[in-house]
């Protein structure tokens, strides 16, 4: 076995390696887009319910389900509720791009390196192949 065929069983691990830690870099990007999506859309069904508090007098009932009960909630009490919420889900939101964008940037990386890895295989044979 000469030593160029094993350089080249080498290079190609190594490819297959990088490979499959793209593959998983890509899972959690999809990951991260579905809990991102998830917390997008509770985002806006609590700026809707706030909206919809805001419309109400102070002295309306308010009601919020809790199991199968619903139980009398103070007005105010609950536009709190809403806004920390609301302020709870953004901060999600903002850590989830920063992590989608750290994400994005290992797999732009890892695209490099499998085409650098993929070049020195053709190289190699192309060199291989002359010999």
């Amino acid at each position: 076995m000469s030593s160029s065929s094993t350089a080249l069983r080498e290079l190609q691990r190594d490819l297959e390696n990088k490979a499959n830690d793209l593959s998983k870099l890509q899972k959690d990007i999809a990951k991260n887009h579905q809990v991102r999506k998830k917390y997008t859309i509770q985002l806006g069904e609590n700026e809707l319910v706030l909206k919809e508090l805001d419309l109400l007098n102070e002295d309306a009932n308010v009601y919020k389900l809790i199991g199968l009960v619903l139980v009398k909630q103070d007005l105010a009490e609950a536009n709190a509720n809403v806004r920390k919420r609301i302020e709870y889900i953004s901060a999600e939101l903002k850590r989830l791009d920063g992590s989608l964008q750290d994400l994005e940037e290992k797999q732009h990386s890892k695209r490099e390196a499998i085409l650098k890895v993929q070049q020195r295989i053709q190289s190699h044979q192309a060199g291989k192949a002359k010999a």
